[in-house]
């Protein structure tokens, strides 16, 4: 009995020392060094987005980001995918969308996906690779509309601005859709093609496109060429950063949501602004 307890005695000194290195971690996740100092683990945060400047904002917030924290860029190549993967918890929070977008997917997919700021709102509008003027536009031309709803009817606000065509005013302005034209005075045939191929369509020699300038300018086009500018002045589809109902006010989306209102990324913004792609959507620091 006496070795057996000296045995057992030997066995909790051993690992007694064996915990007792350089360095420990506590129950906050900070490491204590042999220096008696700490320091943070490193925090990931997973934001999925899929083109330039959004992809750049993303990183630009991911250099000014407080520490523990560390952004991760999670790049897609749909209007599809970011949305699902931060459904599914596959990242912490997207940017890449305006809100009416966000919230026809959560309605269609039972979603909780929660708009958290504005960030910038772009200038949107009709190219053509065949008129120079509104003048220009004949009857029967073909228009290219986004095929998802809420981009339609920013759409067809843009020609009824114009007086191209008249929409149904008991409809709301964000839910119409072809459906809702009383008046189209050009007999236009509208065409609904997704938000990523509408640039092809421009290519392909569609008489009207509409279109972000994050996409027309893959084709060297700017908005100085667009036939047709948005007129609008409310933040309605400006994009915002989004996150779920579940993680909104965590610390981790919190430090996101001070990165992206940071003032780096309005100057990198401003910047874009003088080239007349979008305008901020936020006050720095607020």
């Amino acid at each position: 009995m006496l070795k057996k307890g000296l045995v057992l005695s030997s066995l909790a000194l051993l690992l007694a020392a064996c915990g007792t290195g350089n360095s420990d971690s506590d129950s906050s996740g900070e490491v204590a060094t042999s220096e008696g100092s700490t320091e943070q683990e490193e925090i990931v945060i997973k934001v999925a987005s899929h083109l330039p400047p959004m992809t750049d904002i993303v990183e630009i917030a991911g250099d000014v980001i407080e520490e523990p924290y560390k952004v991760e860029l999670v790049e897609v190549s749909d209007n599809i995918q970011y949305n699902e993967a931060l459904l599914n918890d596959e990242v912490d929070a997207n940017f890449a969308q305006h809100e009416p977008f966000m919230e026809k997917f959560n309605e269609e997919r039972d979603g909780n996906l929660v708009a958290l700021q504005t960030i910038y709102n772009p200038v949107v509008g009709f190219y053509s690779p065949v008129y120079d003027s509104i003048d220009e536009i004949e009857d029967g031309s073909e228009v290219a509309l986004p095929s998802d709803s809420t981009n339609e009817a920013r759409a067809l606000a843009i020609l009824e601005h114009y007086e191209l065509l008249t929409l149904d005013p008991e409809v709301n302005k964000y839910e119409v859709t072809v459906e809702n034209v009383t008046e189209n005075p050009h007999d236009f045939t509208f065409t609904h093609i997704d938000l990523l191929n509408l640039t092809s369509a421009y290519e392909d020699g569609v008489e009207l496109v509409f279109n972000y300038p994050t996409y027309i300018e893959s084709i060297g086009l700017t908005t100085e060429d667009a036939l047709l500018l948005e007129d609008e002045e409310d933040l309605t589809f400006a994009l915002q950063l989004i996150a779920r109902e579940d993680n909104q006010k965590s610390a981790e989306i919190q430090a996101l949501l001070k990165a992206f209102t940071s003032q780096e990324v309005h100057d990198y913004l401003n910047e874009l602004s003088e080239k007349g792609h979008l305008e901020p959507a936020f006050d720095p620091g607020e």
